[in-house]
């Protein structure tokens, strides 16, 4: 649900998951054959992970991070984790890379140069995220919702980014 001012978007995890079903809709009426899924974490990892199986398709995993000041709300340095997990040791052929969102364009422009520049196995690349922002300097090939006023988008497992094992075994009383 957008906010009346267009500067929050709050989404359910149904409307989460229904989100990420039409971009594997989106992704098959492509008719794009593809080799492999490669995830960012954190925020490719659920979409990745349900598109993985979907498509019946291999799940690797590349660690981005930006966003850790303000329980996840403020974006400060890049970090691309140097390697991939993979299950078939190295990533080649066709790749779908998988992100929730292109927000400011920044991480999926850095990590598209590394994978041009460090894997040469890879002789295909798109991109597939949920969310699109105005002011994202990176177009994706596959997106959902395209979001004008740019608002700040809160995830329903988000919760998890200020609350510790203590607070949730108080929660539970265990």
């Amino acid at each position: 649900m957008l906010t009346e001012d267009g500067k929050h978007l709050y989404v359910s995890y149904d409307e989460y998951h229904n989100l990420t079903e039409k971009l594997a809709i989106k992704i098959h009426q492509s008719n794009w054959e593809f080799d492999t899924i490669l995830c960012l974490a954190r925020g490719g990892m659920r979409p990745g992970d349900i598109l993985s199986r979907i498509f019946d398709k291999p799940l690797a995993i590349m660690s981005t991070s930006s966003y850790r000041a303000g329980a996840g709300t403020v974006q400060g340095h890049l970090d691309i984790a140097r390697y991939i997990t993979t299950p078939q040791g190295e990533i080649a052929g066709r790749v779908l890379l998988v992100d929730d969102l292109a927000d400011s364009g920044l991480t999926l422009n850095a990590v598209i140069t590394q994978l041009k520049t460090n894997y040469k196995p890879i002789t295909e690349l798109r991109s597939a995220v949920i969310w699109t922002k105005s002011i994202s300097t990176f177009t994706p090939d596959y997106s959902v919702e395209y979001l004008p006023t740019n608002p700040w988008i809160h995830q329903p497992f988000e919760a998890y980014d200020s609350m510790s094992a203590t607070q949730l075994a108080e929660k539970w009383k265990i």
